[in-house]
């Protein structure tokens, strides 16, 4: 049903997720984070609240993942259908699967990432997108991706994949990217691929004209001088 990478990039200190679903508009429900604090995806018979509870403990500053992670299960109905991984600021994991996950189901942590997912073909999906993380180089982005493209060269989900979404924060409080392939009969992390290769020339100049628009570029259409 669902299969995903959180990140962190050492070097710039931004957080990722990466995350697929044979469920429509799964960019909508699963990835939540918050910039200087935490990523958390969660999934499997999806409970978005768990995300914003998870980063509001996060942000206190006082407990790890693992520990945000328990106390907010803790709270919640229904936990045993749940599946969840965190990542914070530090690159520290923590990660659970209810045993009322659907189907076959794993997760797995790396340096600096957490790979999770349910209703695959097999285990090894899972374990191949840590090893891709780890050993991409480059952005974020490129590192989250080559482990979701890891994942489908493993076997990917037991059925059809159709939407897929990348959402990454740095330092400031909005994401700087947020991607979306909400619905695809086929190829949705392709396609998702496609969107970031197109977007990343454009990157900047949006995070520039934000900051400071008398500096923004000029793209030539009506009232953009």
């Amino acid at each position: 049903m669902t299969f995903s990478i959180v990140g962190r990039c050492e070097r710039t200190g931004q957080l990722g997720i990466a995350i697929s679903s044979s469920s429509i508009a799964v960019g909508a429900r699963c990835p939540w984070l918050r910039a200087n604090v935490g990523a958390v995806a969660t999934q499997n018979v999806t409970q978005p609240a768990l995300g914003p509870q998870i980063l509001d403990r996060l942000a206190r500053g006082d407990i790890d993942p693992a520990t945000a992670l328990s106390r907010t299960l803790a709270e919640s109905e229904w936990s045993e259908y749940r599946q969840v991984t965190v990542i914070d600021a530090q690159g520290r994991t923590a990660f659970f699967s209810g045993d009322q996950a659907l189907g076959t189901y794993h997760a797995v942590a790396g340096a600096q990432c957490v790979a999770a997912g349910n209703m695959l073909t097999s285990r090894d999906v899972i374990e191949a997108m840590v090893p891709a993380f780890e050993n991409t180089p480059g952005a974020l982005a490129d590192r989250l991706l080559a482990a979701m493209h890891a994942a489908i060269a493993s076997g990917g989900e037991a059925g059809p994949v159709h939407s897929a979404a990348l959402k990454i924060v740095g330092d400031l409080v909005w994401p700087i990217v947020d991607l979306r392939v909400d619905w695809a009969d086929d190829d949705p992390i392709g396609k998702l691929g496609g969107l970031w290769q197109a977007y990343l020339p454009q990157m900047q100049d949006y995070i520039t004209r934000a900051l400071n628009p008398t500096a923004a570029p000029s793209y030539g259409v009506p009232g953009d001088e």
